[in-house]
């Protein structure tokens, strides 16, 4: 038999092995959640004593040991203030979406699947190793044949069906924990979580939103999004151009600068909250593996999967809630909190979501050069999400909306970046700069005209 038709047999026995697969990912998943789930429920409807601290620790690793989606969904979970406990958000941040490789002859079946027999002679030459593992894909540096260098981006292996297993086993996993502690419903950021990753999974529709951010970042001089290589991508394969950088750790490791530290910082920001404040437009998910930092201190923005649309209302919520803040207009802050879902705003609903509010606004409502959590501690954002708790389950819970979910982590996660970065800006002006002159109507039309363009839904 020849190496092609061996190639052929493999692939197709990948395609009947979908179903077992899927029933084995609920089996590994389903033993690691359902072990920790049993020491939760035993907790709390038979009186038995729980280590939460271990608990927590079992859990990251069962998750860990995991990898793909629940672990990606855990990251994003582990930002937001009481989605899960504290201890197990603080092992969940641990977690690194680095995901041991496929091998060399596995990756050419799959890019013989996706480009055709002759997929080799498509590039002057392919790294056999990947440069990259993450939690839903790899990638492969290359060299097109007119000599560009190149990224090729290719997913695992039956990634749907394990996303699918994973979504089962978080419903179940935020079903035992809504039981155990009900301060906060996660029913919508379930969904929303569904949703995103989902969505990851079509490479052709990360390809579009590639170049929507093109478009949206075209005059931010500091700011680089890789050029599509349409002709060599596929739902399941993404190839663009190989941008140099490096990891922002290795960045802060390699300078001593504060001005060039504030550059980047100032950067980051303008490359999420530009398109956000401009278009209803935020990436999703600034994990340090999404972006890297070139000698210059301009930034290379990667990883277009997880890209959350909202409504323009959405974003005029954020900006009226900023306002009710610095005004101490509680009525534009029902507002706001209306736009964005939440409904039922009793005086001491709003007092605690105004806690949670103020500590995410803090640096943008004195007008001076600060660092991102001014004179606190790192511990002040913990701190001030253990009061909201404690208030939210005295109130008897609240529901955050789905389009909270993103907007909370991408605020948390550039809040973190900021801090490794120890910048210190006037994020008063910064944040003014771009809302000045804001207007929902001229941000539905740009927004409408940028996703049409590129034939991307518009926000329910």
């Amino acid at each position: 038999m020849s190496e092609i038709d061996n190639e052929n047999q493999e692939l197709n026995e990948d395609d009947r092995s979908r179903f077992s697969g899927r029933m084995r990912r609920y089996a590994r998943v389903g033993t690691s959640v359902g072990g920790l789930a049993a020491q939760v429920v035993g907790a709390r409807y038979l009186g038995l004593g729980l280590d939460r601290g271990k608990h927590s620790s079992e859990l990251k690793a069962a998750l860990g040991g995991l990898k793909g989606p629940l672990m990606k969904a855990a990251q994003i979970l582990a930002t937001i203030p009481d989605a899960l406990p504290r201890e197990y958000a603080e092992e969940l941040r641990q977690l690194q979406s680095n995901a041991p490789s496929m091998g060399w002859h596995f990756v050419k079946r799959r890019m013989r699947a996706e480009l055709g027999a002759d997929w080799q002679k498509k590039f002057k030459s392919f790294e056999h190793e990947a440069a990259a593992a993450a939690s839903l894909g790899q990638v492969h540096r290359a060299v097109s044949p007119d000599g560009r260098g190149l990224a090729c981006k290719l997913q695992y292996p039956d990634m749907l069906s394990a996303v699918e297993a994973d979504l089962q086993q978080l419903k179940i996993l935020f079903g035992i924990y809504r039981r155990y502690d009900r301060a906060i419903d996660p029913s919508d950021i379930y969904h929303e979580l569904a949703d995103r990753l989902r969505e990851e999974l079509d490479y052709e529709r990360e390809g579009r939103h590639m170049e929507l951010y093109q478009a949206m970042l075209a005059e931010e001089d500091g700011v680089h999004v890789a050029d599509l290589l349409p002709e060599l991508s596929t739902q399941r394969l993404l190839t663009m151009t190989w941008l140099e950088g490096k990891p922002l750790m290795d960045f802060i490791a390699g300078t001593d600068c504060v001005e060039q530290r504030n550059a980047v910082a100032l950067n980051m920001f303008r490359a999420w909250y530009v398109p956000f404040y401009f278009y209803g437009i935020i990436h999703g998910d600034p994990h340090l593996g999404n972006y890297t930092i070139r000698e210059d201190g301009t930034v290379n923005l990667l990883d277009f999967g997880c890209i959350r649309v909202f409504p323009p209302k959405f974003v005029k919520g954020v900006i009226d809630l900023y306002f009710a803040l610095e005004r101490d207009d509680p009525e534009l802050a029902v507002e706001a909190y209306r736009t964005w879902g939440f409904t039922e705003i009793s005086k001491e609903l709003l007092a605690a979501l105004n806690l949670w509010a103020a500590f995410l606004y803090a640096p943008l409502l004195e007008d001076k050069p600060q660092k991102i959590m001014g004179d606190k501690s790192s511990l002040y954002g913990a701190e001030v999400a253990g009061e909201v708790h404690k208030e939210l389950r005295r109130l008897g819970g609240v529901k955050p909306p789905r389009e909270f979910v993103l907007m909370d982590r991408a605020a948390v996660g550039l809040g973190s970046v900021f801090m490794h970065l120890d910048a210190e800006i006037n994020w008063h002006q910064v944040f003014h700069d771009l809302i000045s002159g804001f207007d929902v109507d001229a941000l539905e039309d740009r927004q409408t005209k940028a996703l049409k363009k590129l034939a991307l839904p518009l926000p329910s």
